[in-house]
């Protein structure tokens, strides 16, 4: 490989998102995986992975979990570098909970729909329409959109959070606006939504799964809360990521059909290997499932290149990164309770 080689994927990581060294040769299959095992152990890293990343990572990661639960595993960890296999803004999270400890991310364009559509430029605009309000953000936005906001939720544990918030304050909630419905629903708590969504969870089609439930009878419908109304409706069962995990795991039922992004099937058929698990049915009929591109845009390839050189790494001005951990500090220490 050559030192310009390497310098210009550098140099194009901004706009690649991941380096692409063009003479370099990546091993393969199981020569792959024992170089990265092999990488770990040479940097003291771990390797995080949430629920919806590709297979092959999920069977690679020391940690595997939801936003919660990686948030924590970032928090806990005495390793060197923290290999994020997730999308950006969980990169981020893990930055904010770890400021000496270096965390790379296999492709900085692994995005989110969600993050991408809120700023804190218009929390702060939404506080001075609303003067009065405690702004509950989901974890699913950027550094930014942390530090203008008084508490952090995930799916798992924001109905904990906003239940143990202050009942004579009204909640601006940013920025899914389904979950945020979900949650006004749960706990009759008056919500300001900001007008946001998951690409992913409103692909989800109800004439398609209603013919899906009349071809399975047998089957329960379980739904992620970042799905639309009347998909949540309709569910027998709404949960976080892990919440369905679980669920799927405990229930006496032997089908279902699942509401959230394909790639928790992959753990899911690892705990209930014997139950029939399909993915819902979503408004493109050429696809069968509902898949994230940002969260599959991450390979085992990707992961080699970011541990072996530690690119793309992620780095923050200190001043943000004090304002953002702040409410996530608040959300860890009440949602002590959550698993």
């Amino acid at each position: 490989m050559s030192t310009e080689n390497l310098n210009n994927a550098k140099a194009n990581l901004p706009v690649r998102g991941f380096l692409n060294i063009k003479d370099l040769v990546i091993p393969q299959g199981d020569d792959l995986v024992k170089a990265i095992l092999d990488l770990k152990k040479e940097k003291n890293a771990v390797i995080l992975a949430h629920y919806y990343q590709p297979a092959a990572i999920q069977d690679i990661a020391d940690y595997l979990g939801d936003s919660l639960q990686l948030a924590r595993a970032a928090k806990d960890t005495d390793a060197d570098m923290i290999a994020f296999c997730g999308v950006h803004f969980m990169a981020e999270a893990a930055k904010i909970l770890n400021p000496t400890k270096k965390v790379v991310l296999p492709d900085t364009q692994a995005g989110c729909s969600l993050a991408d559509g809120c700023s804190g430029e218009g929390l702060r605009a939404m506080r001075e329409n609303h003067p009065d309000a405690l702004i509950a953000t989901y974890i699913n936005c950027n550094a930014e959109t942390k530090a203008e906001s008084d508490i952090i939720v995930t799916s798992s544990n924001a109905e904990t959070i906003i239940e143990a918030l202050p009942k004579d304050r009204p909640i601006i909630f940013a920025p899914d606006k389904n979950l945020g419905k979900y949650l006004a629903k749960k706990t009759g708590r008056d919500m300001i939504l900001w007008d946001g969504s998951c690409i992913v969870h409103e692909a989800f089609s109800m004439e398609r799964i209603a013919k899906q439930l009349a071809e399975n009878p047998n089957a329960k419908l379980i739904a992620h809360p970042e799905s639309e109304t009347p998909v949540l409706d309709l569910a027998s069962f709404v949960g976080s990521t892990s919440a369905l995990l679980n669920f799927v795991e405990k229930d006496d039922a032997q089908e279902f059909i699942v509401a959230t992004e394909e790639g928790i099937l992959h753990e899911m058929k690892k705990r209930a290997p014997h139950k029939k698990l399909m993915p819902a049915l979503v408004f493109d009929e050429s696809c069968n499932c509902s898949e994230c591109f940002y969260m599959k845009r991450n390979t085992l390839e990707k992961l080699y290149l970011c541990m072996k050189y530690e690119l793309p790494e992620i780095t923050m001005d200190e001043e943000l990164r004090l304002k953002a951990l702040k409410p996530i500090e608040a959300m860890l220490e009440l949602s002590t309770a959550v698993k």
